[in-house]
């Protein structure tokens, strides 16, 4: 069930229309939308729901026994065998093909004789369940968070199954840290704090990135460059690169922005996971506006845990590759993601090697007003470089796009859609956030049936100007 969907709209809308007149009764409420996320999740496949349904069990079961041991000890390994246990989960289904296919090339068997080897072993790749590594780390984030102190409340099996599987967030995030949204399953929504006017431009907003500037950049110029970049000239590659970077902004941070919109209007609040990345100037800084919400936990999670910037540099090198590696591969079972992986740990280290300099020189070359565009210039390139890697199954694909940067010949998907969708979907992130806010004020001013057709009307004139059918999500495959 895609958000920009008829099915998903009259689901949404069935949700909404049950769910707040129960809302005065707590209990009710919540299993009416842990029953609801059942079933948006089982609209793709009934056959996962019961894996959905142990994971977030466990976790649950594993914080309320931390939370009621007063032994440290105890907690610590309550938390390490929850940990090894959700990861084990996530390891058998992401990436059994990956591990054994790797452990062969390292034997030297990869082809033919490792397919034969693969098949006499009789190990079936498992099928990859719709978002497993959202609601694992959803559990672990549980269990972690209960471990650390940082969830104040008492602990319950419903809002533990309720926080892993909460539909709006469930197939592709924001990944939601169980201190901050478990205190809001213990209070009654109020229907008088709900800022619709907001949830409607999110919404909007969301609808705008992924049926218009994302799926007409897929369809008309990155799918069909990167299928075959040997047809295509270098001015053709160059913009599909640019169109590939443009197309998972807008359709991550669209699907984000519908999340939120639809948890707003059912009363909850998610953070915030994406802050205009591509005006970042280094890396550290575009971790902090690209997918705020897995980088963060990475960091308190992975890189803290790891020793973080606490042991020297050295250590600190290791400790950032290390948690970027692991990053790349959370994103999928590819040594492309590794390599894409690879290269942010390198840009991290690189970056942390030139700021850490006192040389008079380099502070006021950083210092100058023009240095901070040139910074995203670079930045921005360098980002892209690694969405190939990203983009690209294979790194004869890789390698393939990189050497038609050289090519010649005719430039054929330059046209004024493509390039419009483009320049919105980079430069469109230069909008001041105060017009949403200025907007968001006006909309307040008028009546509710003037901004309901409003929306009404929006809708229709995205469905006019996307392209035909919907793409799914970039990141429901991770």
């Amino acid at each position: 069930m895609l958000f920009p969907t008829v099915e998903y709209a009259v689901f949404f809308l069935a949700v909404l229309a049950i769910a707040w007149p129960i809302a005065r009764w707590l209990q009710p409420h919540k299993f009416f939308l842990l029953g609801a996320s059942y079933l948006f999740y089982g609209f793709w496949s009934w056959r996962y729901v019961p894996l959905l349904f142990f994971v977030s069990l466990f976790a649950g079961l594993i914080g309320i026994a931390i939370q009621r041991s007063e032994d440290q000890a105890a907690r610590k390994h309550l938390l390490t065998f929850g940990v090894v246990v959700c990861l084990l989960i996530l390891a058998y289904y992401k990436y059994t093909s990956f591990l054994l296919l790797s452990t062969m090339g390292l034997w030297g068997l990869v082809g033919r004789t490792s397919t034969k080897l693969i098949g006499l072993w009789r190990l079936p790749a498992p099928f990859l369940p719709l978002g497993i590594s959202f609601f694992v780390f959803h559990a672990i984030s549980l269990m972690g968070d209960v471990y650390r102190g940082k969830l104040k409340i008492k602990l319950t099996l419903l809002d533990s199954l309720l926080y892993v599987a909460f539909f709006p967030q469930l197939i592709a995030g924001p990944i939601l840290r169980a201190s901050s949204f478990i205190p809001q399953l213990a209070r009654r929504r109020d229907p008088n704090a709900i800022r619709v006017n907001r949830a409607f431009l999110l919404i909007l907003s969301g609808l705008i990135k992924k049926v218009i500037l994302s799926n007409t950049l897929s369809t008309r110029l990155v799918e069909p460059v990167f299928a075959s970049p040997t047809e295509f000239h270098r001015i053709d590659v160059l913009l599909a690169i640019y169109g590939y970077a443009a197309q998972i902004y807008c359709d991550f941070s669209g699907y984000t922005d519908i999340a939120t919109g639809c948890a707003l209007l059912l009363g909850y609040r998610f953070p915030r996971n994406f802050n205009a990345p591509y005006m970042a100037t280094d890396p550290s800084d575009f971790w902090q506006r690209w997918h705020i919400s897995l980088s963060s936990w990475l960091r308190d999670y992975l890189y803290i845990p790891l020793g973080g910037s606490r042991a020297g540099t050295v250590r600190t090198c290791a400790n950032l590759m290390i948690t970027m590696l692991l990053g790349g591969l959370w994103h999928g079972a590819s040594w492309t993601f590794v390599m894409w992986g690879a290269l942010h740990g390198l840009y991290l280290i690189g970056h942390r090697m030139w700021a850490a300099p006192p040389l008079p020189f380099l502070q006021r070359l950083r210092a100058a007003p023009w240095w901070t565009w040139i910074a995203r210039i670079l930045m921005f390139h360098a980002v892209c470089i690694g969405w190939v890697y990203f983009r690209s199954p294979t790194f004869a694909l890789a390698r393939e796009v990189f050497h038609q940067l050289l090519s010649r010949g005719a430039i054929t998907m330059a046209t004024w859609p493509v390039m419009l969708c483009l320049c919105l979907g980079i430069l469109g992130q230069y909008i001041p956030r105060f017009l949403r806010r200025d907007l968001e004020a006006l909309m307040s001013r008028t009546p509710m049936f003037v901004n309901g057709a409003a929306l009404a009307l929006g809708v229709y004139v995205i469905e006019l100007l996307g392209p035909t059918g919907v793409a799914p999500f970039i990141y429901f495959q991770f």
